[in-house]
């Protein structure tokens, strides 16, 4: 049973459960303490509230490695771009060739983590992507990747483009309240390739946190600890050289009753950075 914590709305991902027909579940409908065997995949127990209670067998994972959890196998390579790539090789060292649909996923995983090759990645990564490419079904693969954005998400892009600032090469922009965080993520890759920008910091209300994206091009700057420098105080924050992620509660925000803005975020970045 795949079990997840938060819904899927991200169009792409939806896509990709229904046309790969994959059997995932979230995870509060589950009861993981009758399961013998529970495994985590690209997490780990402390980046999120609903895993604290619960305790897994194995943990795998490609993201820097937190403190505060122990568990029995623990297979962490912040190097590799992309976790799928560690299944990819369990696979092959098991001699289990995996099926269509299961290569389909992890190819998609790879293309998506890695951005193509275009972010950190080791060889290992694109040794798996190569033997996978023949066994995918690259017609699957284009049918979820042109199923990208709603029409209601729109909206948000225009607040991004009408709220954002400049400065220094540091583009800042708060989208206020959002019905799901993912379109931070998705904002925050558009913006990402604007030529003459060399950060990207992105932050919106859900379910009462402050959520912040960070990402930048990794060369000399390392968004991962910006996003610990400026959040870890206050909430949970990290991830690699070029993305970030922090998310805070609301009520340790120093804010004074003031309201959360671009300006606001940009304050708080342009204090850690120099």
């Amino acid at each position: 049973t795949i079990g997840y914590p938060n819904e899927i709305r991200r169009l792409a991902n939806l896509t990709m459960v229904e046309v790969l027909k994959i059997p995932a579940e979230r995870l509060h409908t589950l009861k993981p303490k009758e399961y013998t065997k529970r495994v985590m995949l690209d997490s780990q127990p402390s980046h999120m509230p609903c895993f604290e209670n619960l305790d897994f067998d194995a943990v795998i994972d490609h993201h820097p490695a937190t403190k505060g959890w122990l568990a029995p196998f623990v297979d962490i390579r912040k190097e590799y771009g992309a976790t799928a790539s560690i299944m990819v090789e369990y696979l092959r060292a098991a001699g289990m060739k995996p099926s269509v649909l299961l290569a389909t996923a992890l190819f998609y995983a790879i293309k998506v983590d890695t951005h193509n090759f275009e972010k950190r990645s080791q060889p290992a990564d694109a040794i798996s992507f190569r033997y996978l490419f023949n066994i995918a079904n690259q017609n699957l693969i284009r049918k979820i990747e042109f199923s990208e954005y709603r029409r209601s998400e729109l909206n948000y892009f225009r607040i991004a483009l009408t709220e954002m600032k400049v400065s220094k090469q540091r583009l800042y922009v708060h989208l206020g309240r959002v019905r799901n965080p993912d379109i931070l993520v998705m904002i925050a890759d558009f913006l990402d390739r604007v030529h003459d920008v060399s950060w990207v910091m992105v932050s919106g209300l859900h379910n009462e946190k402050l959520v912040v994206i960070f990402r930048c091009d990794g060369y000399k700057k390392d968004a991962g600890k910006l996003a610990i420098k400026i959040f870890a105080a206050l909430g949970s924050a990290g991830g690699h050289r070029e993305a970030a992620r922090a998310e805070v509660p609301l009520r340790n925000l120093p804010m004074d009753g003031q309201e959360f803005t671009t300006q606001t975020l940009k304050r708080l970045a342009t204090k850690h950075m120099a």
